[in-house]
């Protein structure tokens, strides 16, 4: 079993109350990624955010409204990932999620990727991959100020299918654009929205009269041309010549039909959450052994790096018993003041379903829990700094997860 690591930056108030400065954020943040190296992690993947989820909670339809601080400092994951690769020396960087709505949007995306892979394969010998994670961006209002907004009635009653369809045709123009191809709004599919699109029936009805009222239809259409969202001529991103064998990309989407359509382009991988049902998991890759693009090899497990909250407690003096229950405490305490934070309440229904999801306890029952709950060619990447801001204390778990509960899962 492979283990990669995932760092949130997530200026917030953790379970005590403090919340460190920016300067602490991102000090603790080079800390821990120095040391992730040094223990042999595969990647370090980091979260990416965009603009302030603070002044958010002043806007008319606030996404986090009890959310304090920031969701995250990655603000420009190329400027981090430089920083990165120059403090460390076998660890791959990835994005873990770049919004390719968001920052000027797919275009602009694309030509930071070769710019950043031209300088980084510089080297011949250099072989630390930048991994690529992308998708349409968690929160919604990140995304708005750069014109991902209803543009008429129906636009907005079809919002929440029309920003997955406007995702597929940022996707497409992504990919190929990281292809070295010249790309036009002419050359990528408009947008149509039918049935197929929507949840439930009574979203595309109501979707269906909106069209009626507003382009005065005697019917209900069986489908609506929205057209491309980015109208633009014959484009090809500079510089061309860069290394693609450093690239890896992985989408943060489980939309099957969109898994498929980016690997008509290139090899995309896929990104899974420790909250994603067993079933999703499985037939995400049932699927992805027929339709991975031919050019990323066979597909396995390892493709879709699986996302596993850690509380491991190997602190000195306790029992394994007590050092069981500490991490369990640890753990309800960290995601009662998450969900607390994102939504407001405290429900111990979530609670008990997240700390499911999780592992916890001694190195030991970390261990087993696991073996038990992943598949041996699974890819984990752990979460170790979820609302933790004691960076020496957040050290110490990684070290012992990597020293004593690595070679524990892999019969070390």
């Amino acid at each position: 079993m492979e283990f990669d690591i995932f760092f949130s930056i997530s200026q917030t108030p953790d379970t005590s109350g403090f919340k460190p400065s920016e300067g602490e954020m991102f000090a603790n943040f080079f800390d821990q990624v120095v040391l992730a190296d040094e223990l042999g992690f595969g990647v370090g993947w980091v979260a990416q955010a965009h603009l302030s989820t603070e002044v958010q909670k002043s806007n008319k339809s606030p996404v986090v409204p009890h959310y304090p601080g920031e969701v995250g400092l990655c603000t420009d994951f190329f400027q981090v990932a430089r920083e990165m690769f120059s403090r460390t020396k076998r660890m791959d960087v990835g994005s873990a999620v770049m919004s390719i709505l968001a920052s000027g949007g797919p275009i602009a995306q694309a030509e930071r990727v070769g710019s950043f892979l031209a300088l980084h394969g510089m080297d011949p010998e250099e072989e630390r991959k930048l991994h690529i994670g992308f998708s349409a961006g968690r929160f919604e209002f990140m995304a708005r100020p750069y014109g991902i907004v209803p543009r008429d009635a129906v636009e907005e009653a079809a919002w929440p299918a029309l920003r997955g369809q406007i995702f597929s045709e940022a996707s497409e123009i992504f990919l190929r654009l990281l292809n070295g191809e010249v790309v036009s709004s002419e050359s990528v599919p408009a947008t149509t929205l039918k049935r197929e699109n929507f949840r439930t029936d009574e979203d595309w009805e109501e979707v269906q009269r909106v069209a009626v009222r507003q382009h005065g239809l005697e019917t209900p259409p069986e489908s609506i041309e929205i057209g491309n969202r980015y109208v633009f001529e014959d484009i090809k991103t500079i510089p061309q010549d860069w290394r693609r064998d450093l690239l890896n990309l992985v989408i943060g989407s489980h939309d099957p039909n969109l898994q498929e359509k980016v690997n008509r382009f290139r090899p995309v991988q896929v990104f899974n959450l420790s909250i994603t049902p067993p079933h999703v998991i499985e037939d995400t890759h049932e699927r992805m052994s027929r339709g991975y693009h031919k050019d990323g090899g066979d597909w396995s497990r390892r493709m879709m790096p699986r996302t596993v909250m850690v509380f491991v407690n190997d602190e000195e003096g306790l029992t394994r018993e007590q050092q069981d229950e500490a991490a369990m405490e640890e753990a309800r305490s960290a995601l009662s003041t998450y969900w607390s934070a994102l939504e407001g309440t405290i429900e111990p229904g979530k609670i008990d379903r997240a700390t499911d999801n999780a592992v916890i306890g001694s190195v030991q029952s970390v261990s087993e829990q696991i073996s038990q709950r992943f598949d041996p060619e699974d890819r984990l990447m752990c979460w170790f700094d979820f609302f933790n801001h004691d960076s020496e204390r957040v050290m110490r778990d990684m070290t012992a997860f990597m020293t004593k509960v690595a070679p524990g899962v892999n019969g070390g």
